[in-house]
């Protein structure tokens, strides 16, 4: 029986565009978590402001041992950055952490005692809580299935993950051969390739992480880059057998939708299907 000894570590991309004051509050979010991670690895995706610099040289300085920083000379995208940190994770449980967002001080505690309880799960994420402005202000829930049988199901046609919550096995995940050279959806692809691989999965039925939303995120949704690299992932699943020919056609058609249809009726479609709101 494998124990992890509480032990994790947390994996974080930072680019130049991010805000120094939200970068700093996911961090202050993971040093608070109720089992403190053993290191927390941060990758620069090429060149930062001066203000990321100082964030990262400042946390760097107070907690020598626990921060690794990874510097890449150009920004290359979120999956091969990613995947440069991961080699730098020195422990076999990393947890997943966007540099924008906020993980409320249990989670990853409620996540090692699922690993701890179900020795053969190599990847286990939330739910999360969406907000705009402020994290008192939540607007919508994300909500994924919690078993690998339901995860399966959800995974032909959407992420049953929400990606900055996941924790997973690192040889697993290097195994598989990391995140591929995708500029969108990376984390759908390697997540799929994991569950119909035959590895375990999990969700825990609570929300989380706060979730920093925008409320141009389906304005931006609408480009037809976006859209069509989305069936043309869901079609790879479907020559690879993962999805169904159904799945196929209800992902075309709802992403052609999305792309043609007034951002209210998206407004109204996505709140009723896609979201929890609150």
């Amino acid at each position: 029986m494998t124990s992890f000894d509480n032990k994790y570590s947390v994996l974080m991309s930072i680019y130049k565009n991010e805000k120094p004051e939200n970068f700093k509050e996911s961090i202050e979010s993971m040093l608070k978590q109720s089992i403190e991670p053993d290191q927390i690895v941060i990758v620069k995706d090429g060149e930062l402001s001066r203000e990321l610099d100082e964030v990262i040289t400042s946390y760097s300085s107070i907690h020598e041992n626990r921060f690794t920083v990874v510097p890449l000379k150009k920004n290359v995208g979120l999956g091969l950055a990613l995947n440069e940190g991961l080699k730098a994770c020195r422990n076999e449980l990393v947890a997943r952490m966007d540099t924008d967002d906020i993980s409320l001080p249990e989670r990853c505690e409620l996540q090692l005692n699922e690993f701890e309880a179900k020795q053969d799960l190599v990847i286990s994420g939330t739910n999360i809580d969406e907000f705009y402005d402020s994290p008192d202000n939540i607007v919508s829930s994300r909500v994924v299935p919690s078993t690998h049988q339901e995860i399966l199901r959800f995974g032909r046609r959407r992420n049953p993950f929400n990606h900055p919550t996941v924790m997973y096995k690192r040889s697993v995940i290097l195994k598989m051969g990391g995140y591929k050279d995708f500029r969108r959806n990376q984390d759908l692809d390697l997540f799929i390739h994991i569950i119909n691989a035959g590895y375990e999965s999990s969700n825990l039925s609570k929300s989380l992480l706060l979730f920093r939303a925008n409320s141009d995120n389906l304005k931006r949704r609408k480009s037809w880059t976006k859209c069509s690299s989305y069936i043309q992932m869901i079609y790879s699943f479907w020559r690879k057998g993962y999805s169904g020919l159904n799945d196929l056609i209800i992902v075309t058609l709802s992403q052609t939708i999305i792309f043609i249809a007034p951002i209210k009726l998206l407004e109204m479609l996505s709140d009723k299907y896609l979201r929890n709101k609150k």
